[in-house]
């Protein structure tokens, strides 16, 4: 299947790239069925061998060459790519409001274009597509349908002119349109390692995370002894109503909480997770009646651990309600993380969370104490491994 020149104004350096998908399920047509038209020869290309990567939705989608230019919708796949080495082929983000790029300053030698992303900090139309002109896109064309109103032929129209789309909306799993399969974190890292040819890299990043999740697992307290939290989403200084989260929903944004054995304090109610159709919300009164622990808040992802405690943790603190809760009176409200992590992110992260939940045995979350290698996160992003 040929690009539409007339759309795009002639071939470009790209139409080398050829790819082929099955249907995805729940009928979302996901790409050209059939064989792919050979490939152009060009300078370095005699020696690429096609090479396939499956992933929900969208099926197989392969490639004759490694794409150099990408864009994602969120920050966890953003995060992804920047692992893998792929940080300087960036030419947008679907929500770049909540890719948090401030973490790439503690590992040296790592950083991305913030000028990219604030020229394309919401790529979400077709004539963003077009503009950007990238390899890949690390999207879930279900997403793009669901909460952009794409149709099917929107989707087919920018992978057959443009470039195919690669990703999963895994960072929850409540919305009721995603009736296909979910990933880990990890197991969509692979896939997108497989998609830029960077399965060592991927192996390496890996075996860190996996000594490094081990290493803070064997310092956890007894599973009696931890605490139940409540995650939330609340993004104002001066919180009046909460959006519950669900720890046993096990998306990816949950992962550092899962990992660190604590327990949901929605655990045996009714209140469900939030999604594109559940936007309930609780206020002081129905927090009171669970009183958690831990109050984890989502929203608050440019504060530092200090200017939290004098915002939020304050305001809370002087509320006639909210003073009541033992959470407050103990000085137990935090950031809750990212939405969208990818992982770099999640290391971070997970470090940040065993402080905050763990004080006594990982250090407080305001002290400057580091529980992994930045260098050596480094170094695999950066290729030494």
């Amino acid at each position: 299947m040929s690009r539409d020149d007339a759309i795009r104004g002639g071939p470009t350096r790209r139409d080398t790239i050829k790819y082929g998908s099955a249907v995805a399920a729940g009928g979302l047509l996901a790409g050209c069925i059939g064989e792919t038209e050979p490939a152009e020869e060009s300078e370095g290309d005699d020696d690429t061998d096609a090479y396939t990567v499956e992933m929900a939705p969208m099926g197989e989608v392969t490639f004759e060459s490694v794409p150099e230019r990408w864009a994602a919708y969120d920050g966890g796949y953003a995060d992804m790519a920047v692992a893998l080495g792929q940080a300087d082929g960036l030419t947008g983000v679907g929500g770049a409001d909540r890719y948090y790029t401030y973490v790439y300053d503690e590992l040296p030698g790592v950083s991305v274009d913030r000028e990219t992303i604030e020229a394309n900090p919401e790529v979400r139309t077709k004539e963003e597509f077009y503009e950007l002109d990238s390899d890949l896109h690390l999207y879930d064309p279900g997403m793009l349908r669901n909460w952009f109103d794409w149709s099917d032929a929107d989707v087919e129209e920018i992978q057959s002119n443009v470039a195919p789309f690669l990703g999963n909306l895994i960072f929850r799993r409540s919305d009721e349109w995603h009736d296909y399969r979910y990933y880990t974190l990890y197991e969509a890292f692979e896939k997108v390692a497989t998609a830029f040819d960077e399965t060592e890299r991927y192996e390496a990043f890996a075996a860190f995370h996996d000594e490094f999740i081990a290493s803070i697992q064997s310092r956890l307290p007894p599973a009696d002894e931890r605490p139940n939290v409540f995650l939330t989403f609340e993004g104002t200084n001066e919180p009046a109503t909460f959006s519950p989260y669900r720890l046993n929903d096990k998306g990816t944004s949950k992962k550092q909480w899962n990992d660190l054995g604590v327990t949901d304090a929605l655990a045996g109610t009714d209140i469900d997770n939030l999604s594109t159709t559940d936007r309930g919300e609780l206020d002081y009164e129905n927090l009171l009646e669970i009183d958690p622990e831990v109050i984890l808040v989502r929203g608050h992802e440019r504060k530092s651990a200090t200017e939290f405690r004098d915002t939020v943790l304050a305001y809370m603190k002087d509320h006639d309600v909210a003073s009541e809760l033992r959470a407050v009176q103990g000085g137990r409200v935090y950031r809750g993380g990212y939405l969208h992590q990818g992982p770099i992110h999640n290391l971070f992260l997970t470090e940040r969370a065993a402080q905050q939940l763990y004080p006594g045995e990982f250090g407080e979350v305001t002290s400057d104490e580091q529980l992994f290698d930045r260098q050596r996160v480094a170094d695999i992003i950066n290729g030494e491994f």
